[in-house]
């Protein structure tokens, strides 16, 4: 089978809350032979340049600067770097805008920055914008992410579950040779014969996708389950749907999938049905 993903984005700061991403982001474009585009966006808006000129050049010599090492960087690690600059009001619009631009399909982005008021989220505000809105798949990443080399789990609703998240993360899997764990979380026991169906057709799937799959089946809140299920087989990358694995939370905010990214020890891959766009 083809690799899942081809055109990776790594979005980053370069500040220390983005040391993680950078990491996994060049280890991914060497471990899968691709290389990576970057963009680094920059605050700015025909205003602030026109009121404080000073201020503005300050930043954009300082966003010059940190492209900069972050060239210097990719190079001593042999990847090859397309690093982009954008300037606009809103950062997370400008990574948005580069994902369609580039037509990537993997956005890798950090799951925190700079703690402040809103530092009791368990996703930035800014990341949790760009998973609203990217228009591919996402890695996010805590600051000690690593390359993952031992177990994938994947966390299917099994009312609605997402056959989109299960190839990817039977591709990723078969991939890099590892197991794929695939859980349904029930609400109660009434629920569990439905969870099993869910599992067992999820494992013919991956099968069939030529990936080693084991199903199982919990019992009580979606995100708490799926987080010990993943700390009990050592699963070093979590897969779930943009919406999580509740059908019921659909909102972003409050969602099984944010509390899923914001408590996990480990990278976790958010499947976002891909919008087509050309690349420049």
């Amino acid at each position: 089978m083809t690799h899942p993903f081809s055109r990776l984005l790594l979005a980053t700061e370069h500040g220390e809350f983005d040391t993680g991403a950078e990491a996994l982001a060049f280890a991914l474009s060497r471990r899968c032979a691709l290389p990576l585009a970057g963009v680094l966006p920059v605050v700015s808006n025909p205003e602030f340049e026109a009121v404080a000129p000073q201020l503005a050049a300050k930043a954009d010599a300082e966003a010059g600067a940190r492209r900069e090492q972050l060239a210097a960087r990719a190079r001593a690690e042999g990847v090859t770097l397309d690093l982009r600059v954008r300037h606009g009001a809103e950062p997370f619009a400008e990574i948005v805008d580069e994902a369609r631009a580039r037509a990537a399909d993997l956005i890798v982005i950090r799951r925190r920055g700079k703690r402040s008021l809103l530092a009791n989220l368990l996703v930035g505000e800014m990341v949790s914008k760009v998973v609203s809105h990217a228009p591919c798949s996402l890695l996010i990443t805590p600051r000690a992410a690593r390359m993952w080399e031992r177990e994938v789990m994947l966390g299917l609703d099994p009312q609605a579950p997402d056959t989109g998240a299960l190839a990817l993360a039977a591709g990723v899997a078969a991939e890099c040779g590892m197991p794929l764990h695939v859980l349904c979380v029930a609400g109660g026991d009434a629920g569990r014969a439905e969870a099993e169906r869910a599992v067992a057709a999820a494992v013919a799937s991956a099968a069939a996708l030529g990936c080693r799959a084991q199903g199982l089946i919990r019992i009580g809140r979606p995100h708490q389950e799926l987080l010990a299920a993943a700390s009990a087989v050592g699963a070093d990358l979590i897969v779930v749907g943009r919406h999580g694995i509740d059908r019921r939370a659909r909102a972003w905010f409050g969602g099984v999938a944010q509390k899923v990214i914001g408590l996990a020890e480990c990278p976790v891959l958010v499947y976002v049905p891909r919008i087509e766009t050309s690349a420049t």
